[in-house]
């Protein structure tokens, strides 16, 4: 039986990298099952107020892999770019694989390889891939271009982590949660940095809600997320300032 992030915060049976915990039935010990279902979804990437990419996704967890596959549609040309991603990391949170590949050809896959993690890069045009070896652990996040679902999963990491649920009081260590990253189209590691904020009231789609801040940042950037606390913390809304875009949950 496959829980899902909420029940397993209350029950804190152990630290979830990313999305579910897998607990064993014992009446179905031995019974094959499907994957289950975490969350699914889209996210509208407005940059000036205009829509100009629409994220699709899902996430699912099966014998303690879980998969989160997205793809990335532009709303604007007359031939709109598509872009897929899968990322397969286990209950722990260590990489299993990433991949990604666009409609208009290329692609790239990263692996764990000892203390490594190797990317190999195809071009459209036919040939050897190329590689590449990040001196990085198994357990390094993975956030792609564009693909806001895989913020949402580190999130439940930091929260998983960093963070914890005392007789209903929700508490974080101050000074937030540093992770090693890894951007595989850029081809480049950074170090980031997650923190609460705290609740505030946000308008989406004209309606106001109460949503749980967190503040994403590294050397380059600062990202505003929010996510709702009461709805197995789901990422809702995110702000770029620097760039004036804002995501949004459809």
């Amino acid at each position: 039986m496959t829980l899902a992030l909420a029940r397993r915060w209350a029950t804190a049976l152990t630290l979830l990298c990313a999305v579910v915990a897998v607990a064993a039935d014992k009446k179905d010990k031995g019974k094959p099952s499907g994957p289950q279902a975490v969350d699914s979804g889209s996210f509208g990437v407005f940059v000036r107020g205009q829509r100009v990419i629409t994220e699709t996704f899902k996430i699912e967890e099966f014998n303690g892999e879980n998969v989160i596959k997205s793809q990335l549609k532009e709303t604007t040309g007359s031939d709109p770019v598509s872009q897929k991603s899968e990322l397969a990391i286990t209950s722990s949170g260590e990489l299993i694989r990433y991949e990604w590949s666009q409609s208009t050809g290329g692609s790239l896959s990263v692996l764990p390889s000892n203390e490594f993690l190797l990317e190999k890069i195809s071009t459209a045009a036919n040939g050897k891939p190329a590689e590449q070896s990040f001196l990085m652990p198994s357990t390094s996040v993975i956030l792609d271009n564009n693909f806001f679902v895989q913020r949402e999963v580190l999130i439940w990491r930091y929260l998983a982590a960093y963070c914890k649920n005392e007789a209903g009081n929700f508490k974080c260590l101050q000074g937030g949660g540093e992770f090693g990253a890894l951007v595989p189209q850029d081809r480049t590691s950074m170090r980031i940095r997650l923190e609460v904020a705290g609740k505030e009231k946000v308008t989406i789609r004209g309606a106001e809600h109460e949503l749980l801040r967190l503040n994403l940042k590294s050397e380059s950037f600062e990202w505003a997320l929010w996510v709702n606390d009461q709805d197995q913390f789901k990422l809702m809304k995110v702000a770029i300032p620097a760039d004036n875009t804002e995501v949004i949950r459809d």
